[in-house]
C-alpha cells in the first residue's frame, strides 16, 4: 500500500499536498514565529536585571534642591520628607566613602583635623557673633521637614556694620564676602527671592561637607557666587551679606549672616550642631 495523502490529527485531517500553498507557508511561519518569541520572553524573564548606577553627586544635589522647595513650599508631609532626606543623605555619604572619582580628598578622621575652618564673614571676627556667648543659638523644637514650626533658632548670626540697611559695609561700603566655613560640594542654592515673599531665608546656600559628614547653611544672601554642583574650599567666596529673606528684610532686623549647621546622623537624619566654638577657633 502506498502512503496516505493525509495527515491525520484528533479533531483535523490536512492533506499533504496543501501544505505548500501560500497560505500554508505563511500560517508555519507565523506559528514558527510565536514559538521562538516565547522561547525569548521566557529566557528574558530569567536574566537578572542588571542594577541602574549609583546617581552621581550633581544628581544627588539635584533630589535635595527638589526636596527643600517641596518642604518650604508644603508640598510633602513632614513624614514623606524626612525619608526622601535620609535617603538622600545616606547615598550621597556611601558615594564620597567609596568613590575614589568624588572630589573629596578623604572622609578619614585625618582629613576632619587636616580641613581647618574658616570664618565666614570676611574681615569680621567671633565679636561680630549675635548675642552673649553664642546664645542667640535655640535648637529645642526645630524640625527642617515641617515650614510650619516655629520659635527655635539652631544657628548662629554674624552681623556686619551697616546702620542704613543698604547691605554693604558702613567702613568702606562695600559688600562684605561670605566664605565657606569647609570645603564641601554645593547641594543647593536660592537666589530668586525677592521682597514680599515669605519664604525666611531668603537666598542661601547649603553645602555637604562629607569629611565631617554634616551640611552648612548660609542664608539672607544679598548675591549667591556659585552653582548647584560646585567643589568649594574653605575660605573660598561663595556669597555676599544681605537682607533677603521674610524676617531679615524688615527693618528691625540688622544686616547679617544666618549660620546653621547640620550633623548628619548614621540614620541619615540631621541633628543640629552649635558652631559658636567653630567660629572662636577658625581662620581669619
Amino acid at each position: 500500500m502506498g502512503v496516505s495523502p493525509y495527515f491525520w490529527q484528533k479533531t483535523d485531517c490536512v492533506n499533504l499536498s496543501t501544505l505548500s500553498s501560500p497560505r500554508w507557508v505563511a500560517r508555519i511561519a507565523s506559528l514558527s514565529l510565536a514559538f521562538v518569541l516565547g522561547g525569548i520572553n521566557i529566557a528574558s524573564s530569567q536574566v537578572p536585571a542588571t542594577p541602574l548606577p549609583e546617581p552621581t553627586p550633581y544628581e544627588w544635589c539635584q533630589q535635595f534642591n527638589a526636596l527643600y522647595v517641596q518642604i518650604r513650599e508644603e508640598s510633602i508631609s513632614p513624614d514623606s520628607a524626612r525619608a526622601m532626606f535620609s535617603q538622600i543623605m545616606r547615598g550621597l555619604r556611601a558615594g564620597y566613602v567609596t568613590n575614589v572619582d568624588y572630589p573629596s580628598d578623604t572622609t578619614s578622621s585625618a582629613g576632619r583635623e587636616r580641613v581647618a575652618l574658616y570664618f565666614p564673614l570676611r574681615g569680621y571676627s567671633p565679636t561680630a557673633i549675635g548675642g552673649s556667648h553664642g546664645e542667640g543659638y535655640r535648637a529645642k523644637g526645630f524640625d527642617l521637614f515641617d515650614y510650619t514650626v516655629r520659635g527655635s533658632h539652631p544657628a548662629q548670626d554674624i552681623f556686619i556694620r551697616d546702620i542704613n540697611q543698604d547691605s554693604v559695609d558702613d567702613r568702606d561700603g562695600k559688600p562684605v564676602d561670605v566664605l565657606a566655613m569647609s570645603e564641601g560640594l554645593v547641594l543647593a542654592i536660592e537666589t530668586g527671592w525677592t521682597p514680599g515673599q515669605e519664604y525666611r531665608g531668603g537666598n542661601w546656600i547649603w553645602v555637604y561637607d562629607p569629611v565631617r559628614n554634616g551640611l552648612f547653611y548660609y542664608a539672607h544672601n544679598r548675591v549667591v557666587n556659585v552653582t548647584m554642583g560646585d567643589w568649594v574650599r574653605a575660605g573660598q567666596k561663595i556669597a555676599e551679606v544681605g537682607r533677603t529673606g521674610l524676617n531679615a528684610y524688615k527693618a528691625r532686623s540688622p544686616t547679617h549672616l544666618h549660620l546653621m549647621y547640620l550633623q548628619v546622623q548614621p540614620n541619615g537624619l540631621p541633628l543640629p550642631r552649635n558652631t559658636y566654638d567653630w567660629l572662636l577657633s577658625a581662620k581669619r
